[in-house]
C-alpha cells in the first residue's frame, strides 16, 4: 500500500473541501422574494423616515412611499369625542373651533387630494338642520392643477344614509380606477358611500404617494400654529390598511405594515398615545388617541 506524508494528506483532505464546497454553492438558489405582496415588490421604494409636520393641526399620519401605488384603504373604528368646552365658535352657536376627522388620500401628478369622514351638522328627519356637529359625513377635496383643474370641496349630502357614528367601524378607500379618475368607497354599520371623483393628476403607472390620517382640525387654523385645546379624540383603531398596486396583472391589496409607510405625530409625539403589536403592525394596525394636552 502506498503511504502518503502527513502534509500531503493535509493538502489533499483542503482540496476537496474545497471540491465539496464549491459543488454545493454551485447547487444554491438564487435569493428570491417569497411573498412580496406581505413583504416588499421587486425595486419597491423604501418610505422617508421622517418627514416634515406641516402647521394647522393635531394628526397622525402614516404615508407611503412614492412609487407606483394606486391608492390606500383599510378598516376603521371611529373615535370617541370629548371637546374643549372653552373652545366653542363664535361665529356658529353649538360648534367648536375644533373638529374631528378621518381621512385617505394622496399625492400624485403634482395635485393633493383629502377623502374621508369629518364631524358634521346633520339633517334631521324634518329636514332642519342641526346647529352642532352630530355625525361624520363623508368629504372629498382636491387641490388645483397645473392642467386647469380648480381646487375642490364637497360633502356627501346630508342624509341618514351617510351618517357615521363614533365607536362604528367602516372600511375606508380611495383607488385610481383610470386617467384623472378616482374611486371613493366608504362602507359600515348598514351604510355605504361610493363616489367617483374627478382628479386631474392622477393616473395608474404615475408615481405616488398616499395617506391615511387621524386629525383633530381646528377652524381657520391651516397653516398655523396649533391653538392650545383640550380636546380629546380616542379609541379609533386600524384593524388593518392595505396600499393598492398592480401586480402580475392583478390590482392587489398589500399590507402597509411599518416598512411601508412613514410614522409622522404632529406637531408633538407628546399628543399622541398609540398601541399596536407585533403582529399588528405587519397589517397596519393600531389603536390611535389624540389629545391637545400631552399624555
Amino acid at each position: 500500500m502506498m503511504k502518503i506524508s502527513t502534509v500531503k494528506y493535509g493538502i489533499l483532505c483542503v482540496m476537496a473541501i474545497a471540491v465539496s464546497c464549491g459543488k454545493a454553492s454551485k447547487s444554491l438558489p438564487e435569493e428570491v422574494i417569497v411573498d412580496p405582496i406581505h413583504t416588499f415588490f421587486k425595486g419597491e421604494v423604501r418610505p422617508d423616515k421622517t418627514k416634515a409636520c406641516f402647521n394647522g393641526a393635531y394628526y397622525r399620519k402614516m404615508v407611503s412611499s412614492r412609487d407606483y401605488w394606486l391608492g390606500i384603504g383599510g378598516k376603521v373604528t371611529l373615535p370617541t369625542i370629548t371637546f374643549d368646552p372653552l373652545r366653542t365658535n363664535p361665529a356658529k352657536p353649538g360648534q367648536y373651533l375644533d373638529n374631528p376627522s378621518v381621512y385617505i388620500g394622496g399625492s400624485m401628478g403634482g395635485q393633493e387630494t383629502d377623502i374621508g369622514l369629518t364631524w358634521e351638522v346633520i339633517r334631521d328627519a324634518s329636514g332642519n338642520v342641526s346647529a352642532d356637529r352630530r355625525a361624520f359625513r363623508p368629504f372629498l377635496r382636491r387641490t388645483s392643477h397645473l392642467g386647469g383643474q380648480l381646487a375642490l370641496y364637497e360633502n356627501a349630502l346630508a342624509i341618514s344614509d351617510y351618517y357615521w357614528y363614533p365607536g362604528e367601524e367602516v372600511e375606508i378607500s380611495v383607488q385610481v380606477i383610470t386617467d384623472k379618475k378616482i374611486k371613493f368607497i366608504v362602507e359600515g354599520a348598514g351604510k355605504r358611500f361610493e363616489k367617483e371623483f374627478d382628479a386631474d393628476g392622477y393616473k395608474p403607472g404615475v408615481l405616488g404617494e398616499f395617506k391615511r390620517v387621524n386629525a383633530i382640525d381646528q377652524v381657520a387654523n391651516e397653516g398655523k400654529p396649533v391653538q392650545s385645546t383640550k380636546t380629546k379624540v380616542e379609541n379609533s383603531q386600524w384593524s388593518e390598511t392595505y396600499l393598492f398596486r398592480n401586480f402580475e396583472g392583478n390590482i392587489v391589496k398589500a399590507p402597509a405594515h411599518s416598512g411601508r409607510l412613514t410614522d409622522m405625530r404632529c406637531p408633538s409625539t407628546t399628543n399622541f398615545s398609540i398601541t399596536a403589536s407585533d403582529a399588528a403592525l405587519k397589517n397596519g394596525a393600531e389603536k390611535i388617541n389624540i389629545s391637545g394636552t400631552s399624555y
